[in-house]
């Protein structure tokens, strides 16, 4: 009769290396998938658009038009932010065929704070922490159907977030 307890160790051995050579295979995959992305979206990185310190050129050099007003944008965000380094901002909208999102914060040093690429059939919907100067106006542009709009809400800030 065998021994139950001889055989446990190697039989958790056996476990530990099968889990442990899935987790190296996985973390290589990741690993080449995330750089296969990463310089996929290099060359449409709007770099520019991001040195931009006005609303206007902001707007000129990510879509090179200006935007509406629009009550179809859900822009979410605190009217007092404790602190600034963390600013929790959501966008959303109903609008059909978006294509793109920009979130700005205009009292920043730098007035565009992000910019998303919506994929069609997707929701258009984006959330995300931003730093804050300090108390500013925050717009949403929503690129829909070949036109942009816009939706603001002002941000107290409280404590200083872009070295403030």
């Amino acid at each position: 009769m065998k021994n139950e307890f001889i055989d446990a160790p190697d039989h958790t051995r056996r476990i530990i290396l099968k889990g442990a050579a899935g987790l190296a295979a996985f973390g290589f995959t990741a690993a080449t998938l995330s750089s296969a992305y990463a310089a996929a979206d290099a060359k449409a990185w709007p770099e520019n658009a991001f040195k931009q310190k006005s609303e206007a050129d902001a707007l000129k050099a990510l879509y090179g038009k200006a935007a509406e007003a629009s009550d179809k944008i859900n822009l979410d965000a605190p009217e007092i932010a404790e602190n600034g380094a963390v600013v929790p901002i959501a966008v959303a909208t109903t609008m059909p065929g978006v294509t793109g999102i920009a979130i700005m914060v205009l009292e920043n040093p730098f007035t565009l704070a992000a910019a998303y690429k919506i994929p069609e059939g997707t929701e258009a919907s984006v959330a995300c922490r931003l730093k804050m100067a300090k108390t500013s106006k925050v717009v949403a542009i929503v690129e829909a159907g070949g036109k942009l709009y816009s939706a603001t809400k002002e941000v107290k800030v409280t404590v200083g977030g872009c070295g403030g």
